[in-house]
C-alpha cells in the first residue's frame, strides 16, 4: 500500500521548520558593537583604540596603520570581556588611518573587520590680528577633498559587517534534502 504524497510534503515542511528553528541561534555570532575612534570619524589625536563587541571575545589582534602601511600600535591588546583596548605609540600625525581587527567569538568563530578614521592634529597657534572670513567656512576645495574619505569608508564598513557563519540558505537546502528523504522513507515503507 502506498502512502500519499501529502505525507512526503508534510515531512518536508516539518523538517524545514525544525531545521530553521534550531539553526537560528547558531547564526547569532558576535559582532562589533562600537569603536573609539568611530568608523569614518575625524579626531585630533588617539592614545588608544577601544573596540566593544556584543559578547566576550578571545585572541584579539588589533593593528593601527596609516595609508602607507606604517604601524602605530604599541604592545598587545588588552581584553576585558567584550572590550578590547589597544594602545597607540606616540602622537599620530595628521592623515588617514585604519584599525584592522580580528577576534575569536565565544562560539569559536573568527571575525574581522576594518575601521577607517582620520587624524587632524591641532596646528601650532600662530598669532593673527583678526580671523579672516575664509577661515570660518570651509572652501569648496576643502569640501571636495573631504568627500572621498566618506566614499572610501564604504568597503571597509561592509567588511566589518561580515562574519564567518554558515549562510541561512545552506541550512534550508540541507534540511530540505533531509525532509525529502524522510518523506520518501515514509512513503516507501511497507505496512504490516
Amino acid at each position: 500500500m502506498k502512502t500519499s504524497p501529502l505525507a512526503a510534503v508534510l515531512a518536508f515542511v516539518v523538517a524545514a521548520v525544525l531545521g530553521t528553528s534550531f539553526a537560528a541561534p547558531a547564526l547569532a555570532h558576535t559582532t562589533l558593537k562600537s569603536s573609539d575612534p568611530k568608523k569614518g570619524s575625524t579626531v585630533e589625536g588617539v592614545e588608544s583604540v577601544t573596540l566593544t563587541y556584543t559578547e566576550s571575545v578571545r585572541f584579539p589582534v588589533v593593528l593601527v596603520r596609516d595609508a602607507g602601511g606604517q604601524a602605530y600600535h604599541d604592545g598587545k591588546p588588552e581584553v576585558d570581556g567584550p572590550v578590547v583596548t589597544q594602545k597607540v605609540s606616540g602622537d599620530l600625525p595628521s592623515g588617514e588611518y585604519t584599525i584592522a581587527w580580528r577576534v575569536v567569538s565565544a562560539d569559536g568563530h573568527p571575525i574581522e573587520g576594518e575601521i577607517p578614521f582620520t587624524v587632524k592634529a591641532p596646528e601650532a597657534a600662530a598669532p593673527s590680528p583678526s580671523p579672516s572670513p575664509s577661515a570660518a567656512a570651509p572652501s569648496p576645495a576643502e569640501t571636495a577633498v573631504a568627500a572621498p574619505s566618506s566614499v572610501a569608508a564604504t568597503p571597509a564598513s561592509r567588511r566589518e559587517e561580515q562574519s564567518g557563519g554558515i549562510p541561512v540558505w545552506v541550512w534550508i537546502v540541507v534540511f530540505g534534502i533531509a525532509g525529502i528523504g524522510i518523506g520518501m522513507a515514509l512513503s516507501m515503507r511497507k505496512k504490516t
